[in-house]
């Protein structure tokens, strides 16, 4: 079972990638539009959603909470289009958008790793991305009035921080894969 989980350890690693990306261009240009942000935000969330909903398909077979990661990839992939759909709304509705996709995807990134927990160690990066979201997530929703260029600076610092641990459980995904392909030699 492990080692067709291991398989997929590459659409983490894309994740990781495209989180890393997307806090970089967030904090480049912090003084751009709430409408840049609005397209940034919810082309990251619809990707991630998309890879999020194909991880949770692909190990339905293997997890009993499967169905969390998809969720949570559902969950981006519906923030993802309000975002497109209404790219005329206000600095705050789009902070509490983010605030709330952030809240409920780390709580089904916290369950996933509990699932993960009895097949692979490591899963520590998972919950602490799951820890990390639903921190971001209750800050947006305390502070709201931090300002456009806290708000995006929070998001960018969050998303590198997110890409990091998704990329070092992706790449131990793969080194349990090298080993279960060295093993079947």
């Amino acid at each position: 079972m492990l080692e067709k989980i291991t398989r997929n350890w590459w659409m983490l690693g894309l994740r990781g990638v495209i989180a890393v990306i997307f806090g970089v261009v967030a904090l480049i240009w912090p003084g751009q539009t709430v409408q840049v942000l609005v397209v940034l935000f919810g082309a990251f969330a619809l990707v991630d959603g998309i890879f999020a909903t194909a991880a949770g398909i692909a190990s339905a077979r293997f997890f009993n909470r499967w169905w969390a990661l998809l969720l949570e990839g559902l969950t981006g992939i519906i923030i993802g289009f309000l975002t497109f759909f209404w790219p005329a709304i206000t600095g705050l509705v789009l902070l509490y958008f983010i605030a709330a996709w952030a809240i409920i995807t780390g709580a089904f990134e916290v369950a996933a790793a509990i699932e993960f927990r009895r097949v692979i160690s490591g899963e520590w990066a998972m919950v602490l991305n799951g820890l990390l979201s639903i921190g971001l997530g209750i800050v947006l929703f305390v502070f709201p009035a931090a300002g456009a260029v806290g708000l995006v600076w929070a998001i960018g610092l969050y998303a590198i921080a997110l890409g990091i641990l998704l990329m070092i459980l992706a790449f131990r995904l793969h080194s349990l894969q090298r080993d279960f392909l060295t093993a079947a030699k």
